[in-house]
């Protein structure tokens, strides 16, 4: 069995994340190859490497890059499989990296969403690690990634799917650490869904109007919509058994608080960590590409239908991005307005939001 520190690694969708993560590894001496369907960026990494530039530094690396037709077509096996790709494609990708993992291989979903039950139908249960993230950067160039939160503020958790402490997801936290801070949990399941409620409240709004962060948080209403959605999600997780768990730096102590705390607390923080930069649909929607919105708040609203509880605000975040994938409906700031009176929320007199 090879370390996982001294294995060969598969990044496996290199956008925005999985560029800066395979980055970082590269540049952290580790043997690192890159896979992606995007054929201008592979070929631009091909012929002038992969420029990751952060707020205080930049980073040039060389790593083995490949079309997804190279890898398919090839004999290569990895030691550990990074997925980073949207949560659309996770499956048939998922399916590409089971016939490329050594006999002791892991893969690694570093995705949005509630995949893991998924991926361990493909390769097996017992070859998949959790893990939740927040890194924030763009890649709209081929060869080039404008990342807003560098290795010092960027953070993960991973945790194996039974919860176990185990020495591979040591290894695997260690690798990481190239690029994040990172964290083990014993509770995999509930950190990802508290990332998915972070994820609702600024992702899928936020989505909808093309707007940078900061400004999107700045309309009327956002903060009570955000909360809203934050709500539904919770309660939806509730529902299924997850134990919420603090993400994005938030301390024991300070999650140790009623449910409505809880989302308040949230929302002021994810308010502190999301003014850089433009939310990830926002990117799918000016690539010409369907969202992953459907995995996220559409998690939320399937869910909910199954147990009775009532998800107004996310079924309209999910409906009005339906309508921007088709192309029925343009992503613009108009859309808050609609998206605020599907859901009940209208400004008041004195200039906050409250509900109609």
């Amino acid at each position: 069995m090879t370390p996982l520190g001294e294995g060969r690694i598969l990044v496996l969708g290199v956008g925005a994340i999985g560029s800066s993560v395979g980055a970082d590894l590269a540049w952290a001496g580790h043997d690192v190859t890159l896979a992606d369907a995007w054929p201008a960026h592979i070929e631009a990494i091909r012929a002038g490497g992969l420029h990751v530039r952060m707020p205080e530094i930049e980073r040039r690396v060389s790593p083995p890059a490949l079309h997804l037709c190279d890898l398919a077509g090839s004999a290569r096996a990895f030691d550990l499989v990074l997925l980073c790709s949207k949560s659309n494609d996770h499956r048939w990708l998922a399916e590409l990296a089971r016939k490329h993992m050594s006999p002791d291989a892991v893969l690694v979903g570093l995705q949005n969403g509630m995949n893991d039950a998924s991926l361990a139908e493909v390769v097996g249960r017992s070859r998949v690690i959790g893990a939740v993230i927040e890194l924030q950067a763009e890649c709209f160039t081929p060869g080039q990634v404008k990342r807003n939160t560098p290795p010092e503020r960027t953070w993960f958790a991973v945790g194996e799917l039974d919860g176990a402490l185990t020495p591979r997801l040591a290894a695997v936290a260690d690798l990481l650490r190239a690029a994040a801070r990172v964290d083990l949990t014993t509770n995999i399941a509930g950190a990802k869904w508290s990332k998915l409620i972070a994820n609702c409240m600024t992702m899928g709004p936020f989505g909808l109007l093309g707007l940078p962060n900061a400004e999107a948080a700045a309309l009327e209403g956002a903060f009570e919509v955000s909360c809203a959605l934050g709500r539904e999600a919770l309660a939806v997780g509730e529902a299924l058994g997850y134990r919420a768990e603090p993400v994005f730096g938030i301390s024991e102590d300070e999650w140790r608080s009623t449910n409505e705390e809880r989302i308040v607390l949230a929302m002021r923080t994810l308010l502190s960590h999301v003014g850089r930069g433009r939310t990830a649909p926002i990117h799918d929607h000016l690539k010409g590409r369907q969202s992953e919105i459907h995995f996220i708040a559409g998690v939320v609203c399937e869910q909910g239908r199954r147990y009775g509880i009532p998800t107004p605000a996310n079924d309209a975040v999910v409906e009005l991005d339906r309508r921007i994938n088709t192309g029925d409906l343009s992503m613009e700031p108009g859309n808050f307005e609609t998206l605020k009176r599907m859901i009940g929320i209208a400004p008041s007199t004195d200039g906050h939001a409250n509900p109609a």
